[in-house]
């Protein structure tokens, strides 16, 4: 707490400094803990600051904990791994440093060190392009696509592994193709590598802008999304968390966080989903797709081709978590990027300390909660909570995250809706009322973001109101709809609720918290 009290102070002076001398430097919008660590990457950058910005504490060793020379002390944020090691590892510290590289900082450190140049440019203007592992995670200059044959195209793409065909990606570089061909081996699906599009590469017999081929130039920095889905929050936030990662394994210049630039989804079906606006907190441009490019050879100058969303043990769809182990820095860290750049409140509980309960209500066909009245009639009744029930199918996104970032708990049923579980507080719990037969997805989500998790504990005490039916065929949990034991839904709210109140950042006074509020 001592480190955050320092950060923010020190991101105060930066600012206040800034404008008492009105000098323009271009410093990305960020929350103040991560913006002192991204001066700290950039010392250069740093040191244009005026000099009464600047302070000798430990806010100047503050490091997100990819870095090379990042001690434990000075990372972004430490696992939680209580107790004895558990799992297959030997000892504690194994315990945490595997946790660390599955789904924290450590995964973006591997993949750093896993950049490997696969096409060298000679000269200044030729192109080049690296990759992790696997085609994991990309970035070129100088790259032509070819995109000319796309509007002959029957059906509409997505999910295609064919969408270029051979001599349809160009660059002007020395390629290592036995290098490249090696990388092939996670090409089993289309949203696993870079496999596909890349096993296309040819070279290009001058250099791009000499070759008079460029029907558009993109300047812009341009990120190549192939997105797992847009109207289920889980699956659509397994590509904006991939893309905040990508960030950093990209982050080799102060530019890193800018939002001057282009997001293309690699498909032609129009972009439309209701977590659209959490595009803004990565570019400022309207989003592409290839129907906005189809048609063209297209020259850019920079382009990433970013961490994917079902990467084999990737992150967060496909990440492998180790027994007992909980809080990602990484993890925190992207929930505090979004709702600091698309500028959602944050208020600290009341003066009366009262838990903050926000139900989901489902107005679905299944998985709706028959008694619900019941339920939350008692709950209301407790002098100890305030309660609220919304339905987020009739509020923008960015309504529910100010709902969610200002609640102490999350109730509702197993389903996509709980993926706003990466937005409460870090003293907050979810409390997936049924898992619906399906316990790890949202308890392992809950231990990646490090917020507190409940569910149903007696199975005899829940009523389903048949045996439900899946589309296919057979009877399936998530098909159906359930009553719940009063009593007992009573018990878990007030056993979460202390573990809410025993949390070491829950506010204990009527003051106002420097957790997840900015003042920029």
């Amino acid at each position: 707490m001592q480190l955050q009290l320092q950060l923010t102070i020190l991101t105060i002076l930066i600012h206040a400094s800034l404008a008492e001398t009105k000098r323009s430097l271009a410093l990305p919008n960020l929350p103040s803990n991560h913006l002192i660590r991204y001066l700290n990457t950039f010392p250069k950058l740093k040191g244009q600051l005026p000099a009464n910005a600047t302070t000798r504490t430990e806010s100047n060793r503050a490091c997100w904990g990819h870095e090379r020379n990042c001690s434990e002390e000075a990372r972004f944020q430490t696992p939680h791994c209580p107790g004895d090691h558990t799992g297959w590892v030997q000892s504690k510290e194994a315990q945490v440093q595997t946790f660390y590289y599955q789904a924290d900082f450590g995964y973006i450190q591997q993949q750093l060190a896993e950049l490997t140049p696969l096409c060298l440019p000679n000269y200044l203007t030729d192109s080049s392009l690296e990759c992790t592992r696997y085609l994991r995670f990309c970035r070129g200059r100088n790259l032509l696509v070819d995109l000319r044959d796309l509007p002959q195209r029957e059906e509409r793409i997505r999910y295609h592994m064919d969408v270029l065909r051979p001599g349809q990606l160009l660059g002007h570089c020395d390629l290592n193709r036995t290098r490249l061909t090696a990388e092939m081996e996670h090409i089993g699906s289309a949203l696993q590598s870079w496999g596909p599009e890349l096993r296309n590469f040819d070279v290009l017999p001058q250099p791009m802008m000499e070759s008079d081929a460029c029907d558009l130039v993109v300047n812009a920095p341009t990120f190549i999304m192939k997105i797992d889905a847009t109207y289920n929050m889980y699956h659509h936030f397994c590509d904006f968390f991939n893309l905040y990662a990508s960030l950093f394994v990209n982050q080799s210049h102060p530019a890193a966080f800018n939002t001057d630039v282009q997001i293309l989804i690699w498909e032609t079906y129009p972009y439309d989903s209701p977590f659209r606006d959490t595009f803004k907190a990565f570019s400022q441009r309207p989003v592409w797709t290839l129907s906005d490019v189809q048609g063209k050879r297209i020259c850019f100058r920079n382009v990433v081709l970013p961490l994917l969303p079902r990467m084999i043990f990737g992150l967060f769809y496909n990440t492998p978590i180790i027994q007992g182990c909980s809080n990602s820095g990484l993890f925190r860290a992207f929930s505090e990027f979004i709702l600091h750049r698309l500028q959602i409140p944050f208020q600290p509980p009341l003066k009366e300390r009262k838990l903050r309960i926000t139900y989901l209500s489902r107005r679905t066909k299944y998985r709706q909660v028959l008694n619900e009245n019941e339920l939350l009639a008692q709950l209301e009744a407790n002098e100890d909570y305030l309660v609220q029930r919304v339905s987020f199918e009739r509020l923008s996104f960015v309504e529910q995250l100010a709902i969610t970032r200002n609640s102490d708990m999350l109730i509702g049923m197993h389903g996509a809706g709980l993926t706003h579980l990466l937005f409460l507080p870090n003293w907050a719990c979810i409390f997936e009322l049924y898992n619906c037969e399906d316990p790890n997805c949202y308890k392992d989500l809950a231990r990646l973001r490090g917020v507190h998790y409940a569910t149903w504990e007696q199975p005899e005490l829940v009523y389903a109101q048949d045996e439900g039916h899946h589309p296919e065929g057979g009877a399936h949990a998530k098909f159906t709809n359930y009553r719940f034991d009063v009593p007992e839904f009573e018990r878990v709210v007030a056993k979460a609720a202390v573990a809410v109140r025993a949390h070491e950042e829950f506010p204990k006074a009527a003051t106002t918290t420097t957790q997840q509020h900015d003042e920029f």
